[in-house]
């Protein structure tokens, strides 16, 4: 009886340090974004020239209480046109915490668009985890100062000072209306006359092309080629990339020996 009992205390022993040494369900170090004051945080937007922090905390899986090794942190430029491309730092770590704090800015106007901080623990037993930040990179407003223009046509000869805008002058219509055409590769926008005043800065105008609310045209048949008038139109071209918002606010008619000369003038912005 004496042998059984032993035999049975045996059995559970090794029954009781069988359970001891169950597998760990997961056995990764844990990684999460440092969320303080002063930290980026997923999907903020920072400006060019910004300085700003962000970092991530890490620790060892508290069943397995395996050291951490390794620290792999991979920056992912993506511009506005959809290219990217990845710096990536590997930095040696020891011990059961570690914290990765780093101050930054960008100041090249390319960088427009997101980055991408992916960060990624591994530990002495080559267990991994991963965490990641998105922010946006976006230009400060710029405020617009508007510059005076003028537009000249002298008889029959084609029209001065509009090359820039991405328009041209070549004739007058039938009514008698200076006719302004977009050249080649150029795109002409009607506004309304309450626009100029409400565009002060680039993201103001960029916004007032892109929103839907103007109207493309084939051409501007505003000003009389017959008489000096004040105007209030607001137009706008796209031109090699370029936006200009032009607000025509007098139309000038004279005649002399060399014909009827016609000056447009107003501001762009």
């Amino acid at each position: 009886m004496k042998k059984l009992a032993f035999a049975l205390m045996c059995l559970v022993s090794v029954a009781f340090f069988a359970s001891c040494n169950k597998p760990v369900d997961n056995p990764d170090p844990s990684i999460a974004p440092i969320s303080e004051t002063g930290f980026v945080t997923n999907g903020q937007t920072v400006e060019i020239g910004e300085v700003f922090m962000y970092g991530f905390t890490m620790t060892a899986n508290t069943q397995t209480k395996k050291d951490l090794a390794k620290l792999n942190i991979t920056t992912t430029i993506t511009n506005t046109a959809g290219e990217s491309q990845s710096i990536e730092d590997v930095l040696t770590i020891s011990g059961q915490e570690y914290r990765f704090a780093d101050t930054m800015y960008f100041e090249a106007k390319e960088i427009l668009g997101t980055v991408t901080f992916t960060a990624t623990v591994t530990d002495v037993d080559g267990k991994t985890n991963s965490a990641s930040i998105t922010i946006s990179v976006d230009q400060p407003a710029q405020p617009l100062t508007p510059v005076n223009f003028s537009w000249v046509r002298q008889g029959s000869n084609p029209g001065t000072g509009l090359e820039q805008y991405g328009l041209k002058w070549n004739n007058n219509a039938k009514e008698v209306f200076a006719v302004i055409e977009p050249v080649e590769g150029a795109t002409l926008y009607g506004f309304s006359s309450d626009e100029w005043a409400q565009v002060t800065t680039n993201i103001q105008k960029v916004a007032a092309f892109t929103d839907g609310l103007h109207s493309v045209m084939s051409d501007f048949r505003g000003v009389s080629a017959w008489s000096s008038k004040d105007y209030d139109f607001v137009i706008g071209t796209l031109y090699q990339g370029q936006y200009h918002m032009i607000h025509i606010t007098r139309g000038e008619v004279t005649s002399g020996s060399a014909g009827t000369t016609i000056t447009i003038t107003g501001q762009v912005k």
